[in-house]
């Protein structure tokens, strides 16, 4: 392939098969530039473990590792969660949302670091490239971006395995288990292999990692107490705790009793469907008991037009449409209908269930006064006919025309 003038390219790191080979490759193809390798922790626990070691040996001149997690969960996954945004109906965005806060550390470091280049290792065919570079290019549209998989001769996961024992790269994976996963806070993502037909069913008992099946959940459930403060959650059972320290609770919780497992055949950005398996324990738990404190706390007509916004404000955050004026105006109102979104809410959590155990709040809208079914006084039940008359006229009209035409 033709050189170019790079002499120092910032690459996005995680020390998978992808990002691995990279490296070297960078090295070859760019007339031996400085490859800085940046790793963002977002969750990924013991995937980071080594890292620095793996990209030095490979040819990085050094590695960032950045704590991103905190800004992932309250800037990131906390205004997704209170929009009440979800992906066609199941999927709850756990890659979608942790692109943008990964790709904007990796432009603030390569500003700092005078890269001429910033490279990623996601494949033509996915979304994660949408992601990566629009987020790369709302802070650094001046800057160069290197997409290995468009412009390399490597066609296929054995093709990438084989030029890393070429280059005798350390790889975690085979060719039998190299399912792609994407790792964090919120959840963890399968996609290959037996999962490519649809008709298999996915062998949970061998893939899971954040939890169990629900068969293999404990027989008794477990109760949980979720505070909110203007849609945010902020104590669990009554403690109050960090974001950080709450999802990894709830990821344990929900975890052992087989909450969050989803199926889904969605459909990708570029047009293609896919099919994936996605573990989003503590995830589901949160977006389940905020939805039950809105239940309460919004009126009528909030409620539903928030619903119509939650469906557009999935479709940005899943094209990687994060940092634009619509996502950020969405926001802002959804800011405005969680002032009130305050209280508790109870779960019974078991064998793969949420299950509502009961909730209150200060800002409540209802009011057993005037919803009993008992002898009350507030309520007078003849003006419901004066109510049905003029909200069912166009009915009426309707059908006394329809009625005169056929005679």
């Amino acid at each position: 392939m033709q050189k170019k003038e790079i002499k120092k390219v910032v690459l996005a790191y995680s020390g998978g098969l992808d990002t691995s080979i990279i490296i070297p490759w960078l090295k070859e193809n760019f007339n031996n530039c400085e490859v800085i390798a940046v790793s963002a922790d977002v969750g990924q626990e013991s995937e980071l473990d080594g890292l620095e070691e793996k990209a030095l040996k490979t040819g990085a001149s050094k590695l960032y590792i950045e704590d991103l997690r905190k800004e992932f969960i309250e800037d990131y996954i906390y205004p997704t969660m209170k929009a009440g945004a979800v992906y066609e109906n199941k999927y709850l965005l756990g890659t979608s949302f942790a692109r943008p806060v990964i790709a904007k550390r990796i432009v603030e470091i390569a500003k700092k670091e005078g890269a001429d280049a910033i490279c990623h290792g996601c494949t033509g065919k996915g979304n994660d490239q949408v992601r990566f570079e629009l987020t790369i290019k709302a802070f650094a549209p001046e800057m160069t971006i290197i997409a290995p998989w468009r412009i390399w001769n490597i066609k296929s996961r054995d093709e990438e395995i084989d030029y890393a024992q070429a280059h005798n790269i350390p790889l975690k994976i085979t060719r039998e288990t190299s399912y792609s996963k994407d790792k964090n806070l919120w959840h963890l993502s399968h996609e290959g292999l037996d999962l490519e037909d649809p008709a298999n069913e996915p062998k949970y008992d061998e893939i899971l990692e954040m939890g169990v099946s629900p068969e293999k959940a404990p027989d008794e459930p477990t109760y949980v107490k979720l505070t909110f403060e203007k849609g945010i959650p902020v104590a669990l059972n009554g403690e109050k705790v960090d974001s950080v320290t709450l999802m990894k609770k709830l990821n344990e919780i929900g975890g052992k009793n087989g909450v969050g497992l989803i199926d889904i055949v969605e459909n990708r950005l570029v047009g293609m469907k896919s099919r994936g398996v996605y573990e989003t324990p503590g995830g589901s738990i949160l977006y389940f008991a905020h939805e039950q404190l809105e239940m309460l706390c919004l009126d009528k007509d909030t409620q539903h037009f928030k619903q119509h916004m939650a469906i557009k404000f999935a479709e940005l955050v899943y094209n990687g449409q994060w940092f634009t004026p619509l996502r950020e105006a969405i926001s802002a109102f959804v800011d405005k209908t969680q002032e009130n979104v305050c209280g508790e809410v109870n779960l019974k959590i078991y064998k793969g269930n949420i299950i509502p155990a009961g909730m209150k709040s200060d800002h409540s809208l209802y009011s057993e006064e005037i919803a009993t079914f008992g002898e009350e006084d507030v309520y007078n039940q003849h003006d419901a006919e004066g109510f049905i008359n003029l909200f069912g006229l166009p009915v009426k009209v309707k059908a006394m025309l329809d009625t005169k035409k056929l005679k």
